[in-house]
């Protein structure tokens, strides 16, 4: 374990993915955690993420919420379990006694305060079901026949240069695109 990944994390006040498997967490293959990403510490074992799941930068996954602390003297708690196959936009926040199936996008910014089924879009605050994964998928494919789609050489992954940067600024004006 890198040391200065250690002391960053801690800094923070957040705890490293792995140090929180210890803890109890359990995570499948391929989980990408991004910047900022808050996994509750304080009950992390009662966190299950499946394979192939991304959370965006500043998600925050609750088991625990102390809004009932100074009223009654507990805490609620809950699991928070997630499928396979999952995207969270950034800044979402997911509350304890959530499951999120499988193939499920949860749009940017969106509170999670009920079960999402498998294979569903859904956003806002509270969120809320907006249509099929499949349906999604399938608009964005029609999408991006129409507008720019990009290769790794516009990505800071490629040879991005100022002329491509240039290019995707003019290109994208007014509408979306599509990168590698």
């Amino acid at each position: 374990m890198n040391i200065i990944k250690e002391l960053v994390y801690r800094l923070r006040g957040e705890y490293t993915t792995e140090k929180l498997i210890k803890m109890g967490m359990k995570v499948g293959q391929n989980f990408g955690r991004l910047n900022g990403v808050i996994l509750d510490p304080s009950h992390c074992w009662l966190i299950e993420i499946g394979n192939d799941v991304t959370l965006a930068p500043r998600v925050h996954i609750l088991c625990h919420d102390a809004s009932t602390k100074v009223h009654m003297g507990y805490t609620k708690i809950g699991k928070v379990t997630i499928g396979n196959n999952v995207f969270i936009g950034a800044e979402s926040v997911v509350l304890p006694n959530v499951t999120i199936g499988n193939n499920v996008i949860v749009g940017a910014n969106s509170t999670v305060t009920k079960d999402i089924p498998d294979n569903m879009v859904a956003a806002g605050n509270p969120a809320k079901i907006i249509c099929t994964t499949e349906e999604y998928i399938e608009n964005q494919k029609k999408q991006m026949e129409k507008n720019p789609v990009y290769g790794v050489d516009y990505t800071l992954r490629g040879n991005l240069t100022e002329s491509k940067k240039q290019q995707m600024i003019q290109e994208l004006e007014n509408k979306i695109g599509y990168v590698d």
